[in-house]
């Protein structure tokens, strides 16, 4: 015990006699702990909001095309004949609510004529799945008319704050839709409502009216397409035994879990979330190496000091646990610095990544990833002290107090 207070008070004294280079060398591990915490805490993030967006949908089932390589947004082809499929799903008798809802680029723009591509999101009607902020899609999907598609066209649409804010409009102007330019500007529909229901779940703009007129502006009224059925069980029903029985009677889709569902997009972007863990352990490779640089700097500085220990008669391990304790110490307070600025950082991350993306909370920074910030800045930093400290006594011996 008694060598390692003596240790530690020597670090101590070591470092607070050269304070530039002990700032130096807190920084870099600072610098080292934030990169892993900010890393970290976006994947954490990424996972966390998709989970909370599939949850929030409050559907037990998810009725897709297929495989997700061949479609758009993770959820695979289109589901042709939608409202057919989604009625015959909804007469089962474990079934509450079957709704086919469709995602489509579409062009959108106000009277100064200046088109934008927004996400236009088709839905039978307002129902209880979408949240307002103000107004409501107040009728039906009846355009579509038993699949004739001459039902009464209302030309209703509901767009989210971003939208709002682009194109400067709100409640009772009107915009115009289409999935051409041209077609665009033969639709003109008037804003009913103001919903970030969808805009939240997918991180972009949105417009959405009923299903059958964004395919009739869309030109996919001959095929009833939708992107898939979201379906919403009976009290007590059996989740996994309606899957198996739904997914009996439709061999040709894909019906899953809102677990299942979650697990497939992020299968799908497989490569981006491998991408994400390499930079994970790329900030802890290059934090070791970044501070086993700066603390060989710092030893290399300290190799007179060094020598006269060794040739004093000090042991090898006092020396090097000298190294170590300063390790220890410079890891601790490059720690707590690395740790104490991720909060800002993360809120600041935030802000950004709402304003480009539209996702609110996508960085997030759980006490675990707090830790283990605080533990890779102790474990770098005293294994570095202590390779530097081998390093440094392998080179330098009494002959350098000779110089």
């Amino acid at each position: 015990m008694s060598r390692l207070r003596v240790a530690a008070s020597v670090a101590a004294a070591q470092l607070r006699h050269d304070r530039a280079r002990t700032v130096l060398a807190v920084v870099g591990i600072a610098v080292a702990v934030l990169s892993t915490t900010l890393l970290a805490s976006l994947g954490y993030g990424v996972f966390e909001t998709g989970q909370q967006k599939f949850d929030a949908s409050g559907r037990d089932l998810w009725v897709t095309g297929g495989s997700l390589s061949k479609g758009p947004g993770g959820f695979g082809t289109s589901i042709l004949d939608a409202h057919n499929v989604s009625r015959d799903i909804e007469s089962r008798e474990r079934v509450e609510s079957a709704v086919p809802m469709a995602f489509q680029a579409v062009y959108v723009g106000n009277g100064s004529g200046e088109m934008q591509t927004l996400v236009g999101v088709g839905v039978p009607g307002g129902g209880p799945f979408v949240s307002y902020e103000k107004g409501e899609l107040p009728h039906g999907d009846g355009h579509y008319q038993n699949g004739t598609y001459n039902g009464t066209m209302h030309y209703d649409i509901v767009i989210d704050p971003r939208t709002a804010e682009m194109l400067d409009v709100g409640v009772g102007d009107t915009i115009y839709v289409g999935g051409s330019v041209e077609s665009a500007r033969e639709h003109e529909f008037e804003v009913t409502g103001i919903s970030s229901t969808f805009s939240s779940f997918l991180g972009a703009p949105t417009v959405t009216t009923y299903l059958s007129e964004l395919q009739e502006v869309t030109g996919t009224t001959g095929t009833d397409k939708a992107t898939f059925i979201t379906v919403n069980l009976k009290e007590g029903a059996n989740t996994s035994a309606v899957e198996r029985e739904l997914q009996r009677a439709y061999p040709d889709y894909t019906i899953r879990t809102n677990d299942e569902q979650m697990r497939s997009v992020l299968r799908h972007n497989a490569v981006v979330i491998a991408v994400g863990g390499a930079l994970v352990v790329l900030a802890v490779v290059a934090g070791f190496a970044l501070t086993l640089n700066v603390l060989s700097i710092v030893v290399f500085q300290q190799k007179e000091e060094l020598a006269a220990l060794t040739a004093l008669g000090v042991s090898s391990k006092t020396v090097v646990g000298m190294v170590a304790a300063q390790g220890v110490l410079l890891g601790a307070v490059g720690g707590l610095v690395g740790v104490a600025v991720t909060p800002p950082f993360v809120a600041g991350l935030n802000y950004v990544a709402a304003e480009i993306v539209g996702f609110e909370g996508l960085v997030q920074a759980p006490g675990s990833v707090l830790v283990l910030g605080g533990a890779i800045a102790l474990v770098i930093g005293t294994l570095a002290a202590a390779v530097a400290g081998w390093r440094t006594l392998r080179t330098v011996g009494v002959d350098q107090l000779m110089r």
